[in-house]
């Protein structure tokens, strides 16, 4: 059963009678209802009542619903109004724009805009490189996605994709102060996002690609860095390969074993899964063992997002069994891919002090708790168990590099050091089996991995 997340925070107004035990039936009401009480504020008060916010974490909407009911069930109480704090949250959208410059007298808006702007477009018309210099471009990445793979919701279109790209952005601004801006686009067709990406690109340092399914993502990606003279990269892909690679470095430092010599099965080969097996066999990784959906991934195949660099880099004994079967003795198991998937005895077999990533979101491939008993490291992409794996922790200081450096594009280089910079915010005194990857909010690890970044340009450029 899912548990009471932040995600489905909500807050009841309730009118009590104006006595002292109402306060602590509400309390038990909620807990009783197995919801997590975060507050309890009192908004009016009366001669003879009281009217109190009460703010829970619930399951779902089907669980306010019993919340409800048994606050309900107090003598004298009246549910008077429901809110869902996360629909609060995005009212009116999660952005706004702000002017950098002061227009209090003639004087600035003659600098800001006619006549005195007019210098500046000649300036760049002269020399369009000024337009890092001299305009938004060089703080400004777009969040481009087509709708078609939102989470793990699904293809949902561009206008539902919205949230997820505002959230983005604010992440952008709020980590590495980047003024970034969602751009969704209502077509699934390639050519069209390719050329509506191009059209755009004068306004924007550097692309991020964003809730694009497979395969159209990889083309999409390809044909833009091949077209554009800003970075692109595609964070589904090498923003989770970067954050696993960092992970896993630090895992096997728990465990004292070494990335060319484990034996790594993964379930998932999309977007994600091909990312991090690519940066996983860059970085020394041998033996790897990928599924998909259809099964074990071998040379017979040629289904897949990138048979011609999947058939020569893994599966190299041509094992035919099942995900099962292929985790006997396995040090390394690595999930982009679906809930409940394996079970207790999948991760029994695996090797001495095992490593699991049970990556799928929001329902891992299987049970953190229950890897844990068997498993010497388990990580998670959730935030309410040890070791999340999230992006967050690579794309704004990716970015932030890429776009202090005027750089044109991403390189395995950048992301192997962007890996090492998230890896080495962990220090030796730090790294438990608990803690591998750094806390989302660590103020530091941006502002370490867009060093890395600019360090693997300036070393290119000598």
């Amino acid at each position: 059963m899912a548990v009471p997340s932040p995600g489905y925070a909500v807050t009841l107004r309730v009118e009590m009678p104006a006595n002292g035990a109402s306060t602590g039936g509400l309390a038990a009401a909620v807990t009783s209802a197995g919801a997590v009480l975060t507050a309890l504020d009192v908004s009016e008060s009366g001669h003879d009542y009281i009217v109190i916010d009460v703010t829970c974490n619930a399951r779902d909407d089907a669980h306010t619903s019993e919340i409800t009911e048994s606050i309900s069930k107090l003598s004298g109480a009246k549910v008077k109004k429901v809110s869902d704090r996360t629909f609060l949250l995005h009212l009116g959208g999660k952005l706004e724009v702000k002017s950098k410059v002061p227009l209090k007298t003639r004087d600035d808006l003659s600098r800001a805009y006619t006549p005195g702007v007019a210098r500046i477009c000649l300036a760049i018309a002269e020399d369009p490189s000024n337009a890092r210099r001299l305009t938004i471009k060089r703080n400004t990445v777009a969040v481009v996605t087509d709708g078609s793979a939102v989470l793990g919701l699904g293809n949902l279109g561009a206008a539902a994709a919205m949230p997820v790209m505002e959230g983005k952005a604010v992440l952008f601004k709020q980590f590495a102060d980047i003024d970034a801006w969602p751009v969704c686009i209502d077509s699934q067709d390639v050519d069209e996002i390719v050329r509506t990406v191009q059209l755009i690109a004068p306004v924007y340092g550097g692309i991020n690609l964003e809730d694009i399914s497979a395969p159209r993502c990889f083309e999409i990606e390809r044909r833009l860095r091949e077209l554009l003279d800003i970075p692109v990269f595609h964070d589904d892909q090498h923003g989770t390969a970067i954050v696993v690679l960092a992970a896993l470095k630090n895992a096997l430092k728990v465990v004292n074993k070494n990335l060319a010599k484990v034996k790594v099965v993964m379930s998932g080969a999309g977007a994600a899964g091909t990312a991090i097996a690519q940066i996983l066999v860059f970085n020394g990784l041998k033996n790897i063992i990928i599924f998909d959906s259809a099964g074990v991934v071998n040379g017979s195949r040629n289904d897949l997002l990138d048979s011609e660099w999947i058939t020569e880099n893994t599966n190299h004994e041509n094992f035919h069994g099942t995900l099962s079967e292929a985790l006997k003795g396995a040090d390394v198991f690595i999930g982009v891919s679906a809930p409940n998937i394996l079970n207790e005895d999948d991760i029994k077999k695996m090797a001495k002090d095992s490593i699991v990533f049970a990556l799928a979101n929001p329902n891992p491939e299987i049970d953190p708790i229950i890897a844990g008993q068997y498993a010497a490291v388990v990580a998670t992409g959730r935030s309410d168990y040890p070791n999340q794996i999230n992006n967050v922790l690579a794309f704004p200081g990716i970015f932030r590099g890429l776009l202090d450096t005027g750089a044109k594009d991403v390189t395995n280089e950048m992301l192997v050091a962007a890996a090492d910079a998230i890896a080495d915010r962990v220090s030796s005194s730090q790294l438990n089996a608990s803690f591998i990857v750094p806390s989302v909010f660590d103020a530091q690890v941006a502002s370490a991995v867009a060093a890395a970044v600019k360090s693997v340009v300036a070393n290119n450029s000598q």
